[in-house]
């Protein structure tokens, strides 16, 4: 089972360009099936050799029933569902099996999902805030500058290197989930503050020999390490904050609004789905819900027969 389990990450990361929080979760996924196989169908004997030739899709849905009954999420257990199902048929990859059991198992249907978003206003009240002059106010400047001029993830943002930023043509080459690349634009305000910003860095921290390092990571800590997820996520709730706004912010929502807004300023979708880095046009699609309602909430305010009681 481990030179299985070892085989198929290899696969993940080699044939299906899986990024390495994905492939965790897939295996994380794999052993909470293993572990119910054992406590509820043999021993650790019993599944030495060739284990997964007598699993069937009854043993699967008599494991969807536990993630039931703990009260899962849909959307969790459809991505244990997932995993499985790409584990089976890497298992048929490598003729260990002849048919894959999650076939005849369906995975939940899952709710619609409707991204939360700031509006305009907010955005440029959360943006319009005094920073500091220094190191750090000009990287938090520049972190929200990049983050809503972008529509970037987290782990793309702590990812950019300073070879990655070409000023000259406003643009930045980002890695994405699969370690996909792509490049996107950078506006001028955000352009402007990450420029501001590298210059103070350079200037605090001259690199040796004369020259800065190109795969130095942008966005540094006070140790001059690159900085983490959480850590942008805490310097994103310190200016929430101070702003006012009274709703719960996420980096993921300054990326919801950035789609959100280009999509109500007539962006077409095809163009947003490569700006965000989206496989399937589907994922992009869910910001046109956030777009309809906006546009049926501004029509019940302002339309006579649309309000209540006439």
């Amino acid at each position: 089972m481990d030179e299985l389990t070892r085989g198929f990450d290899r696969y993940m990361d080699l044939e299906r360009n899986l990024s390495s929080h994905t492939r965790k979760n897939y295996l994380d996924d794999l052993e909470q099936f293993k572990r119910y196989l054992l406590e509820n169908y043999g021993s650790t004997e019993d599944f030495s050799v060739s284990p997964w030739q007598h699993v069937d899709y009854l043993m699967v849905r008599s494991f969807l029933g536990t993630l039931y009954r703990r009260k899962l999420k849909k959307v969790t257990m459809a991505r244990k569902l997932a995993s499985l199902r790409a584990f089976f048929n890497y298992l048929i990859h490598r003729k260990e099996i002849r048919s894959n059991p999650l076939e005849a198992v369906s995975s939940p249907r899952t709710e619609k999902y409707i991204p939360a978003v700031l509006s305009v206003d907010e955005i440029l009240a959360l943006l319009n805030l005094p920073f500091k002059e220094d190191l750090f106010g000009l990287r938090d400047r520049a972190i929200l500058e990049l983050f809503y001029s972008s529509g970037i993830r987290l782990s793309e943002l702590t990812g950019i290197n300073e070879e990655d930023i070409s000023f000259l043509q406003g643009l930045i080459k980002i890695r994405g989930k699969g370690k996909k690349e792509r490049i996107v634009p950078v506006g001028e305000p955000a352009k402007a503050a990450l420029e501001n910003y590298l210059r103070e860095k350079h200037r605090r921290e001259p690199a040796e020999e004369g020259s800065a390092s190109l795969m130095a990571p942008v966005f540094v800590n006070s140790r001059n390490g690159r900085l983490s997820a959480r850590s942008v996520a805490r310097i994103l709730d310190k200016y929430v904050s101070q702003s006012g706004i009274q709703k719960r912010v996420s980096p993921h929502t300054l990326r919801h609004s950035f789609a959100t807004h280009l999509l109500d300023a007539g962006a077409d979708l095809r163009s947003i789905q490569e700006l965000l880095g989206h496989e399937s046009l589907s994922t992009t699609q869910k910001y046109t819900a956030v777009s309809v309602n906006q546009l049926m909430a501004v029509y019940d305010r302002a339309h006579p027969k649309a309000r209540r009681g006439q």
